[in-house]
Formats: structure tokens, sequence, C-alpha cells
């Protein structure tokens, strides 16, 4: 595994995986994202996107949930490559 610069979230394809390096959202968006997981060291997973590819599933300690394209541009992961 190697160790890669950081990259918005939103840049990740299906089946990629990443830790949450950053989250750069401010005030009330910063706390939900928070909240739902995105802390520094959260390991996350791209399962799929939508049609149109906004929004994008992820699974995030261990729970599915929806994100769009631009909340994910807002935090920044480092990837998870073998």
């Amino acid at each position: 595994m190697s160790h890669l610069d950081p990259i918005p979230l939103s840049e990740l394809a299906p089946g990629e995986e990443g830790i949450v390096f950053q989250v750069k959202a401010q005030g009330a968006i910063r706390r939900r994202l928070l909240e739902m997981g995105f802390i520094r060291g959260a390991r996350l997973r791209v399962e799929k996107l939508a049609p149109l590819g906004d929004p994008m599933e992820l699974v995030i300690k261990g729970y599915h949930l929806s994100l769009r394209r631009e909340e994910g541009a807002c935090i920044l992961v480092t990837p998870e490559r073998s």
C-alpha cells in the first residue's frame, strides 16, 4: 500500500477506497459531515454513482449514505491503492 497525496472524495470512482484526511467545508455543512462520520482517519469506500454521477453512495463506519458530489469535493481523502 502506498500513501498518495490527498484528493477530493468526489474524484474517487466506484470500488475505490480512501481515508479521510480533512474536511474543508465550513459552518453547518462541516458540522453535518463530521456528525455523519467524516472525521480524520475514517475509512470509506465508494459503492456506486447515480446514473448521472450525482449523488455518490458511500460506505463509512459500516453504514451506507448518499452524498452530493459538491459535498464530496469538500472532503479530502488519501486514496488507498494496493
